[in-house]
């Protein structure tokens, strides 16, 4: 399906980017550009006088031109099990080297299974060895689930290089194989999904509202230059764009004063609701700011409530309690505070008045 408007499944968490935790495992070939460039965090770009020993650089997942049997193909591994809603394939800059069709399988491998893939190492210029296709057999990826059958792509410019394709399996899935037909590029593939972990340990402490551990954003006030779902990924970020940044408010005073404590008279504000992977008690908070240094917010507020299983929607009357009273921030550094909260399902963080926040981690116990 190739849209020019964004489908509604693009809101849910991405987690095949290396950002979020995801990881290419094989590929069968990665002779003008590895595989692992498709799942990069950044867009895709073009330079145009830039060239290797193996012919132009291209950023994104390039194969040779086949000239013996079968297609190429690769495994990706997800940050998280997860049921998958939809896809994102971009062509950009691709645009006489793309892959003509694709198609995408998906499986749920154990520990076990994993063990059968060959250790990868990224190398442009190579291609897997016989030994490593005749190990990786025993996973049968070709005949995994398909859950996107063999469909066209067109070429990588603007307004063809995005391809959406929704998925309707309610099926959770640990793994991908992409298949390409039968060669050639593709800049992007983006997975989304909501994620399905497995239960941590009772006695073991946990972020419990990252993507990895099920923890998902459903609601926010402004994501004009990025989205408030890049604050909860795995790690550290390492671009700008890869964590939440409102525009900045109109209503914002022409020009800034203090309050007799220090504090800044700003007014207004943005906020995120997210709905942690796991009901728990928070007791430690990390709020980084990395990256963002003439942009960081003022101050931060953490509230939080138990819906039971009630859904949340903007609209309702919420009973939210403080877990983190506003609090100063600074710029590009991480900052910790102690809590102890209530049972908790839901959070709102609340930035004041603007700015971007890189990750936000909130360490608990899980409910037992």
């Amino acid at each position: 399906m190739i849209e020019h408007i964004k489908p509604n499944f693009i809101e849910f968490s991405e987690l095949a980017s290396a950002g979020a935790g995801g990881k290419v495992v094989f590929s069968t070939d990665d002779f003008f550009a590895t595989c692992e460039n498709m799942i990069s965090d950044t867009e895709p770009i073009f330079i145009e006088d830039k060239y290797t020993e193996f012919g132009k650089w291209m950023d994104g997942w390039e194969t040779r031109r086949k000239r013996v049997t079968g297609h190429d193909w690769c495994i990706i591994k997800l940050a998280t099990k997860c049921v998958i809603k939809g896809f994102l394939v971009d062509t950009a800059f691709f645009t006489g080297n793309y892959a003509p069709k694709y198609s995408i399988q998906a499986a749920c491998l154990s520990k076990e299974d994993e063990e059968a893939i060959p250790q990868r190492v990224e190398t442009i210029g190579t291609a897997c060895t016989e030994s490593d296709l005749e190990q990786i057999k025993s996973l049968k990826s070709d005949v995994w689930e398909e859950i996107v059958p063999t469909t066209a792509l067109l070429p990588g410019y603007e307004q063809t290089r995005r391809n959406y394709q929704k998925v309707l399996s309610d099926d959770a899935w640990t793994h991908i194989r992409v298949n390409i037909y039968p060669d050639g590029g593709i800049a992007r593939l983006r997975v989304f999904g909501e994620p399905k972990p497995e239960p941590p340990a009772q006695d073991e402490i946990v972020d419990l509202v990252s993507v990895v551990n099920g923890g998902c954003c459903i609601g926010y006030s402004n994501a004009h230059f990025g989205h408030p779902k890049n604050i909860i990924k795995p790690g550290k970020s390492k671009i700008m764009s890869d964590g939440w940044e409102t525009a900045r408010r109109l209503d914002r005073p022409d020009v800034i004063e203090a309050n007799d404590d220090g504090t800044l008279k700003l007014q207004g504000n943005e906020w995120a609701v997210f709905k942690l992977g796991f009901t728990g008690t928070i007791k430690k908070i990390c709020v980084d700011t990395t990256q963002f240094k003439g942009n960081y917010p003022d101050s931060i507020t953490i509230e939080g409530v138990h819906l039971d299983n009630s859904s949340w929607t903007e609209s309702k009357d919420i009973p939210w309690r403080t877990i983190l009273k506003p609090s100063r921030l600074g710029a590009n550094k991480e900052h910790w505070y102690n809590c102890d909260s209530d049972v908790t399902s839901h959070v709102r963080v609340t930035m004041a008045p603007d700015g971007g926040i890189s990750r936000i981690k909130l360490f608990g116990w899980t409910e037992n």
